[in-house]
């Protein structure tokens, strides 16, 4: 077995979060979710974030089960999708990725997307849950800061996640500055732009600096930058190589060369502009 993580991060509330976790979008249910699951618990992952969306729940439910490890080992995250968002939606739908999962309790539960008109309902399904021991800690996902301010004016808990769109191409500084000012942990989804970041000169050059991978650069940056990510593989080799990211520091002028590579260029949708009917 690797070298287990224990890097974590500490939440508003006092729960710490690891560091590095393995994201699932796209990982096909069944068989190769658990081989996937397994092969990053092998290598020390601790932290596991899939989604009702997904729909690989029960794959990650069976791979906890097979891995024998106690629950408390174990930081497994997943998030309410847009057709079930308002209140009684929501209850309804924690319980049914909880029965996929096959567990007692869930360690972090997302609001996938700002669904106008309907997030602050499912908020308050959040806030039940939380008080409710059903879920340590509570959080969103793709929310700006309007979002999160329409959040605040009504919340008796506040979220302490917010997962973004987070890679060189769109640094996210302001959403960072802000998170870190409400003290919300921010996370990263695609941290390594499905790949698009690896071919940049200054990410090669670094790599060979640093004798790493580009990903290894790309995810490192993400936790200088006091940021948890989520790097998503279902290649036993690559999920093994991005957590190995623990034994080097960037320099802190090497980390604003990376920095510089911001464009403000996304990969997935805009939370200020952005529908699903498309």
């Amino acid at each position: 077995m690797g070298t287990i993580n224990r890097e974590t991060y500490k939440l508003g509330n006092g729960v710490e979060i690891p560091i590095i976790g393995l994201g699932v979008y796209r990982v096909e249910e069944g068989d190769q979710m658990k081989q996937v699951v397994l092969s990053a618990i092998e290598a020390g992952y601790r932290h596991i974030d899939t989604a009702a969306f997904y729909g690989n729940e029960k794959g990650v439910g069976e791979a906890i089960k097979a891995s024998g490890l106690p629950r408390e080992e174990l930081f497994i995250t997943t998030k309410v999708w847009n057709d079930d968002l308002g209140f009684e939606e929501t209850l309804n739908a924690f319980n049914k990725s909880l029965w996929n999962l096959g567990l007692d309790y869930l360690d972090l539960y997302l609001i996938h997307w700002p669904i106008e008109g309907k997030y602050t309902e499912s908020w308050r399904a959040f806030e039940k849950l939380y008080e409710e021991g059903k879920v340590k800690a509570i959080g969103v996902s793709n929310f700006h800061q309007q979002h999160l301010e329409e959040i605040f004016a009504m919340c008796r808990v506040k979220p302490m996640v917010n997962q973004l769109e987070y890679h060189p191409y769109l640094a996210q500084r302001e959403m960072r500055a802000y998170c870190e000012a409400q003290d919300i942990q921010l996370e990263a989804w695609a941290p390594l732009n499905r790949g698009g970041v690896f071919k940049e000169p200054i990410i090669q050059e670094l790599a060979g600096k640093y004798d790493k991978t580009p990903a290894q650069i790309i995810l490192r940056w993400d936790v200088q930058n006091g940021v948890s990510t989520i790097p998503k593989s279902a290649t036993p080799s690559r999920i093994v190589e991005n957590i190995d990211i623990f034994d080097f520091k960037i320099s802190d002028e090497d980390m604003k060369r990376i920095d510089a590579l911001d464009r403000n260029q996304r990969i997935g949708k805009n939370p200020d502009n952005f529908s699903f009917d498309e």
